[in-house]
């Protein structure tokens, strides 16, 4: 057996690799390893841990620190829908509240749960669920690769739910119900079994819903009160993006993974800003862009020194940039791990990946 570590990320460094202290925005980061089994992870500026959560399920998705704050956990359900079988990769649906001591003060499960979930000032969760189409409006999904549909026949879509601190629904959008398939087509490379997977959702300072539409690349804004979808910025802009967040400017704010991005070979990522019509107003790749690059999940945050603090998802690669594009502080997640069976089978090796991170300013109670 050979003396040398098979990780190739794992030869390379770890933990804290670059730090301007002067141009940092500083603060703690926030993060969860997707095969660290339910740990949860807080490192300061000096990439030291500062702050440590062990929850009672390896993570779903996200976590993040509330108002209140407590943990917001989005975990893997245990026994979640298994709709088809990359399923496993990006559902959710064992959600937790959890005080900094680690007791679990509310719980709430869906097992159609998946990608993305954001907590609400109000208390509400607001998240996504799949749904089959309606069979009129799956015979009139286009694109993907119609070799990898399922038996039977059956394509997933997307609800935007909302519950209470009672788990009741309080709102409810059905995406079928407000756009044609035959207008979002799916990418070449892509199954059919979900259209057009609702990858991340935020909510703007107007109420408005942000998504973002994975398969078919774009972002949508939805009016919450009417329903109807207000503004889409499509693949002539994004390629399989992820996490779209407003900026205090109101311009939108995305990782954008480019796995397959219009007019170009090579993928690389970015983060990209762009207004609701579409124009990009700033957009950081590396000085050789293919050297960042995350195939999928990933975020971005708009820090409050102007600074952007981006999360590298599959490498487990969390840095910080000017506005400029300077980076001036980096971490790699020293957790490394491989993902449970039967998932170890889909997706192998040893991974350091989160689905997002987060900065934080300061921590009230550390």
């Amino acid at each position: 057996m050979s003396i040398v570590d098979q990780t190739t990320i794992r030869r390379r460094l770890t933990g804290l690799t670059a730090m301007d202290r002067s141009m940092t925005a500083g603060g703690f980061t926030l993060y969860a390893p997707q095969t660290a089994e339910g740990r949860v992870m807080l490192v300061d500026i000096d990439g030291q841990p500062a702050h440590q959560w062990q929850m009672p399920v390896r993570p779903g998705r996200d976590a993040v620190l509330l108002a209140n704050g407590n943990l917001g956990y989005n975990g893997s359900h245990a026994t979640s829908a298994a709709l088809y079988p990359a399923w496993d990769l990006w559902h959710g649906g064992d959600f937790y509240e959890a005080t900094p001591e680690g007791e679990i003060v509310w719980r709430h499960e869906d097992i159609f749960q998946h990608h993305d979930a954001q907590w609400l000032a109000n208390g509400n969760l607001l998240y996504t669920v799949a749904a089959p189409l309606p069979a009129d409006k799956a015979a009139r999904v286009t694109g993907g690769d119609p070799r990898k549909d399922g038996a039977d026949g059956v394509i997933q879509s997307d609800i935007i739910r909302e519950v209470d601190r009672s788990g009741n629904t309080v709102w409810e959008w059905r995406i079928w119900d407000h756009l044609d398939p035959a207008d979002f087509p799916i990418h070449p490379n892509f199954d059919r079994r979900h259209w057009p997977m609702v990858n991340g959702l935020s909510v703007t300072k107007d109420g408005l819903v942000l998504m973002s539409l994975r398969t078919t690349s774009g972002v949508i804004a939805v009016d919450r009160a009417t329903g109807k979808v207000v503004w889409h910025v499509g693949h002539d802009v994004v390629a399989q993006q992820h996490t779209p967040v407003e900026t205090e400017t109101g311009s939108i704010l995305v990782f954008d993974n480019g796995n397959l991005r219009t007019g170009s070979t090579s993928p690389f990522s970015r983060a990209l800003e762009f207004d609701p019509t579409g124009k990009v107003v700033w957009s950081y790749t590396d000085t050789l862009p293919m050297s960042f690059f995350s195939p999928y999940m990933g975020g971005c945050q708009r820090l409050w020194n102007g600074n952007t603090f981006i999360c590298e998802s599959a490498f487990g690669r969390l840095f910080e940039v000017t506005p400029a594009g300077e980076v001036v502080w980096e971490f790699v997640i020293p957790e490394f791990g491989e993902y449970p069976q039967p998932l170890g089978t889909f997706i192998g090796g040893s991974h350091n990946s989160c689905f997002r991170a987060h900065r934080y300013r300061t921590i009230p109670w550390l």
